[in-house]
Order: C-alpha cells, then sequence, then structure tokens
C-alpha cells in the first residue's frame, strides 16, 4: 500500500491502484502527523495470536465505510514501510536504495508503530536467522535489494527469497455452482489483483462446497472478474474472505496457481469433508 501525505490530506492506495482510505481509518489517522509531500512504499500487517494474519488484512481492505471504524478497533493494522518515495515533495526515486533507507528510518523514528520501518540488515548471518526464525510469527522469507538501485515503478528489482513453493492464499470467491465450485478465486500476498486456481480436484470441490461462506449478493452482470491463465478475466461469486487455502504456484510459460488444501477451522469441518494433499 502506497500512503500519500500531501496537500494536507491522507490518501491510501493498493498496489491495484483502488484507493482505500476509508477501509483504514486508523492508519490514516496515523499518517496525518507525517509531514507534507511525504509518499510512503510499505505494507499492511494485522497481527492476530502473535502472527501476521493476511485473511484478516483482506477482510479490513474490503470493508464498508460504515463498518471500517468496527473492524480498526477489533483488528487494528500497522504499516511496516519499506520504501520513501517522496520526502518533503522531494522525489526520492532516482535516488540509492540506501539513502531513502536512510531518509525512511530518519522520518519514522519519532512516530512509531504503527507506522515503522521494516528491519534492515547488511550482516548474512543476521539475515540467515531471521529467514530461520520469522516464520515462527508468519513472515514467508527474505526480500533482499541492491545497496545502490533506484526505485523502479511497475518492476521488481529485488529477490524474494521464500522458504517454500506454497504459500497461503485468502478465499474471496469461486467460480461454478455453490454445490460443487470447479476453482478458487484467490488473492495472494504480493499481489491484491485476485487469481483463479486451476480446477479443484474432486475431493477438494466437495470440501469446498461444505465450508465456504455464501456468496456476497451481487446485482446481475456486476459481478467481480478475476484472471484466469490461459482464459483471461471470467466472473466469479464473491465471498467474504473468511477462509484461507494452501496453495502451490508454478512458473512455466503460463503461471498456475493450485489449490493443495484449504485451511478449515476444526468447527466448519464436516466429517470426511478434509482433503488429501496430492501434488
Amino acid at each position: 500500500m502506497l500512503i500519500f501525505r500531501v496537500d494536507g490530506s491522507v490518501l491510501l492506495q493498493a498496489r491495484s491502484g483502488r484507493i482505500i482510505t476509508d477501509a483504514f481509518p486508523d492508519l490514516a489517522d496515523a499518517a496525518r502527523p507525517l509531514p507534507d509531500g511525504t509518499v510512503l512504499d510499505g505494507e499492511v500487517v494485522v497481527w492476530t495470536g502473535g502472527r501476521t494474519d493476511f485473511a484478516a488484512v483482506q477482510k479490513r481492505a474490503s470493508a464498508t465505510p460504515g463498518r471500517a471504524p468496527l473492524l480498526a478497533r477489533r483488528l487494528p493494522a500497522s504499516y511496516a514501510a519499506f520504501d520513501l518515495l517522496a520526502d518533503a515533495g522531494d522525489d526520492l526515486r532516482p535516488f540509492a536504495y540506501e539513502k531513502r533507507r536512510r531518509r525512511l528510518v530518519a522520518l519514522l523514528a519519532p512516530f512509531g508503530p504503527p507506522l515503522q520501518a521494516v528491519p534492515m540488515t547488511l550482516d548474512a548471518d543476521e539475515a540467515a536467522t531471521w529467514y530461520a526464525s520469522l516464520t515462527a510469527i508468519g513472515v514467508e522469507g527474505l526480500v533482499i535489494k541492491r545497496l545502490g538501485q533506484p526505485y523502479r515503478s511497475g518492476t521488481r528489482g529485488w529477490l524474494k527469497l521464500r522458504h517454500t513453493h506454497t504459500r497461503d492464499a485468502v478465499v474471496v470467491g469461486f467460480t461454478g455452482p455453490p454445490a460443487r465450485p470447479a476453482a478458487l478465486v484467490l488473492a495472494l500476498p504480493d499481489d491484491d489483483a485476485p487469481v483463479v486456481s486451476s480446477p479443484l480436484a474432486p475431493a477438494l470441490r466437495a470440501q469446498a462446497a461444505a465450508v465456504l461462506p455464501a456468496p456476497v449478493p451481487t446485482p446481475p452482470g456486476a459481478e467481480p472478474v478475476a484472471m484466469a491463465v490461459g482464459i483471461g478475466e471470467i466472473a466469479y461469486r464473491p465471498v467474504e474472505p473468511e477462509l484461507t487455502a494452501e496453495v502451490r504456484q508454478r512458473t512455466t510459460r503460463h503461471a498456475t496457481t493450485t489449490v493443495v488444501r484449504l485451511r478449515v477451522p476444526q468447527d466448519l469441518d464436516p466429517p470426511g469433508a478434509r482433503a488429501p494433499v496430492t501434488d
């Protein structure tokens, strides 16, 4: 999420370009004391039970303006800033990351949570310790950047080092009939544009039918769309972001997202509905 503190106002923008200021009134309030002309790039984090909770972030992001203040109290958000794009109106994007990082830390130091800079180290041993230990609080891995690189909008000039090829995604909808969903529509942690999974295995279809929330009503012809590999944008039935799924992403000629299992709370998991893990 980008935070703009410009011309006396605060604007929060998702990676997709959607304006989500009303969904995060707690972060908007926290950003108001920032100097005018500030632009931050970072990630929204919600903590539940001592772990990062991406499903809670999705729930916050999809909240209506009327419900957002209640969710802000129940699921308070933090902002992990990993770059400073403008400072007091100065465009910092052409500068080296090392310089932007110094100015980011100096800018946020007087404020503290919920606005804070992500941890950063030049020590390989410390990075290895983080990589091994932070999975306990839901951190997938590390992002590796060159100190001398400028900020290039729309491109990734860094590396991501994840622990596994599987990860969790939030279920935001499905395709096909409710009694036997054909595929799930998923929100991934590093992309707020939803994607359609590969077709579900038979056992997963049965389990999804039993535990998916009821579809959110949408006016005829106004159904949301998501990208399906090899097909393009297709309409889907949206649901409240209450379930997560373990997914495997394969990078071939076309990237695919395969659902490995649904992560279902025990009180929602009917007998015999748990699907086996398959490759």
